[in-house]
């Protein structure tokens, strides 16, 4: 016993500790650490914490729409072109291509 701590309660301490905790390395851009850092300090969290709760806001916050009318959002989040009129097909592209030799 160390510290007064046997070690069937470390053992239980450190189980507990990986179930809840997980210490991982991330590389940010300057603006993003700046900004997070900003956010932890302005809700007296840790980083880690404040990076969390960013990425939770962020995979609940309802998808804007688009500030381009040519990008249109998918059912799945994606942002893709929109139609702007007939469909080109790979026949058309055929031809076109046979139309230059």
């Amino acid at each position: 016993e160390e510290y007064g701590i046997n070690n069937k309660e470390l053992h239980h301490f450190e189980a507990w500790c990986t179930m809840k905790c997980m210490r991982t390395t991330v590389n940010l851009d300057p603006d993003v650490y700046e900004l997070a850092s900003l956010y932890a300090k302005g809700r007296g969290v840790t980083l880690g914490t404040a990076i969390g709760e960013l990425v939770r806001k962020g995979q609940t916050a309802e998808p804007s729409d688009s500030a381009s009318p040519r990008l249109k959002r998918l059912p799945n989040g994606l942002l893709v072109l929109a139609s702007r009129g007939r469909t080109i097909t790979p026949e058309m592209v055929k031809a076109a291509l046979e139309e230059d030799d």
